[in-house]
């Protein structure tokens, strides 16, 4: 209900939240010591459609070394401490609720209208510090093809999917759902037309907010110096001059075969990833007939 009444609000602490504890225990040296990136996407349902807001988070399985200049690889099978994590995202999100109602940010009316007054909201908030917050982390994809998969299937879907709608008879609407307490078993809830758009409706975030956010070195701020950085510590491109220049076409070993041609392709030019960013699409090719 809270975060229904404040949904900019409550979500916009959610990514915040979440962002701030990975770079926070990433750069502790007792357990990563480096600098990490990574972007969030928030979802606000469960298999259910009912309210469950939650943020997935993709980060790579490392991170640049805190003065900037090497690759810092995590543990096989382990990137971060889950308990250190849990403990870190509850204190900083009941925080930043507490926060919020002593600026008076927080709407609060119907059901909520007692929480207004500051010894009922204090004490509605002290439970929350002496639960164990879910925070859930699962092995790296197996891939940049994964990665995309990924994408595809979460970062632009509301709520549900078409794949998902089984029937649409007499006013009543089916769908299936995956029971994650029963393996997962897929079964198949049936709602009222009203209900369904109701729970749908739900999930509608408010104007011009912004779900998919980038933190770390894929931060819009640092991501131009600290990209070339990565890929310097991973050994994939070389670290660019500040003000570099194009560098003319040099011969160098082949990288292989044109998919198109079948001919060797040689390297050209290397550009750093604020170049990509402004570099125009290269112009057509006319070939006389």
């Amino acid at each position: 209900m809270l975060a229904l009444q404040n949904k900019k609000l409550v979500y916009s602490l959610l990514l915040r939240a979440s962002a701030e504890t990975l770079l926070e225990v990433a750069r502790n040296p007792r357990h990563l010591g480096a600098e990490i990136g990574f972007f969030s996407v928030l979802h606000t349902w469960n298999q259910k459609l009912q309210l469950h807001p939650h943020v997935h988070c993709v980060v790579p399985a490392g991170g640049l070394s805190l003065d900037h200049t090497r690759w810092v690889r995590s543990r096989p099978h382990f990137f971060l401490p889950i308990p250190v994590l849990r403990r870190v995202f509850r204190g900083k999100f009941v925080a930043a609720l507490k926060s919020a109602f002593q600026l008076g940010q927080l709407h609060l009316s119907g059901d909520l209208a007692l929480l207004a007054q500051p010894k009922i909201f204090a004490s509605w908030l002290r439970p929350l510090f002496r639960k164990h917050w879910v925070v859930y982390s699962k092995p790296p994809f197996g891939g940049p093809e994964y990665v995309l998969q990924y994408l595809g299937r979460y970062t632009h879907r509301v709520a549900i999917s078409n794949h998902r709608l089984v029937s649409f008879i007499d006013g009543q609407v089916t769908f299936r759902w995956r029971d994650s307490a029963h393996n997962n078993q897929q079964k198949l809830m049936t709602l009222s037309g009203d209900e369904f758009l109701r729970r749908f409706l739900l999930h509608l975030l408010p104007k011009s907010f912004v779900r998919i956010r980038n933190f770390g070195f894929l931060a819009n701020r640092q991501r131009a110096e600290l990209l070339p950085r990565c890929f310097e510590a991973l050994r994939s491109v070389p670290l660019p001059l500040a003000e570099s220049v194009p560098s003319p076409i040099k011969e160098t070993a082949p990288l292989g075969s044109c998919p198109k041609c079948g001919g060797p392709m040689m390297i050209v030019e290397r550009l750093t990833a604020a170049q990509v960013q402004l570099r125009s699409p290269p112009l057509p090719v006319i070939v006389a007939a």
